[in-house]
């Protein structure tokens, strides 16, 4: 498969709402298996299709040391969240060079389509956690930065903007 470019950010594909999978075809798997040649490729914990153009709810997550052990979720929903929150530092490849402090849930349970287009639960802890969420509001048309304060976003915006 390839790794493909990243859409630079304020690209409004990014702000869009991505469009559900009706089922798992070759396609689908194709576009899979790009994801995480481009999520190996920057090195990442994830990548959603809208990152790279493809507004549908398709997600790649890997936080293993080891790598090569990527979870590919269609149309991830989080069912439960853990109360304890956990701080990471998160960072996106459609704005490159800056990165923030957010606060998620440190663990969640997801359902979502697999690869076998079965709908299946898997318990995400720890940094999966953290890029699962990441991933999930990425589908959504939102960005990490969202999270933040109006004046820690606008501070990043901008040095992001002095690096472009």
């Amino acid at each position: 498969m390839t790794a493909r470019t990243c859409l630079p950010w304020p690209d409004k594909r990014l702000r869009t709402k991505a469009e559900d999978v009706a089922e798992i075809t070759e396609e689908i798997r194709a576009i899979w298996d790009d994801m995480i040649d481009t999520m190996e490729a920057m090195p990442g914990v994830g990548l959603a299709a809208p990152q790279i153009g493809v507004l549908l709810r398709l997600a790649v997550v890997d936080g293993s040391v080891e790598r090569g052990k990527a979870v590919r979720l269609a149309n991830p929903e989080i069912l439960h969240s853990s109360i304890e929150l956990r701080e990471h530092d998160e960072a996106s490849p459609n704005l490159p060079g800056v990165s923030a402090k957010v606060k998620r849930p440190r663990a969640v349970t997801v359902k979502f389509l697999n690869e076998q287009g079965m709908v299946d639960r898997r318990d995400f802890v720890g940094i999966e956690a953290t890029s699962v969420q990441h991933q999930i509001d990425h589908l959504n048309g939102k960005m990490y930065f969202d999270r933040l304060g109006k004046v820690k976003r606008d501070m990043l915006l901008r040095k992001a903007k002095k690096l472009g």
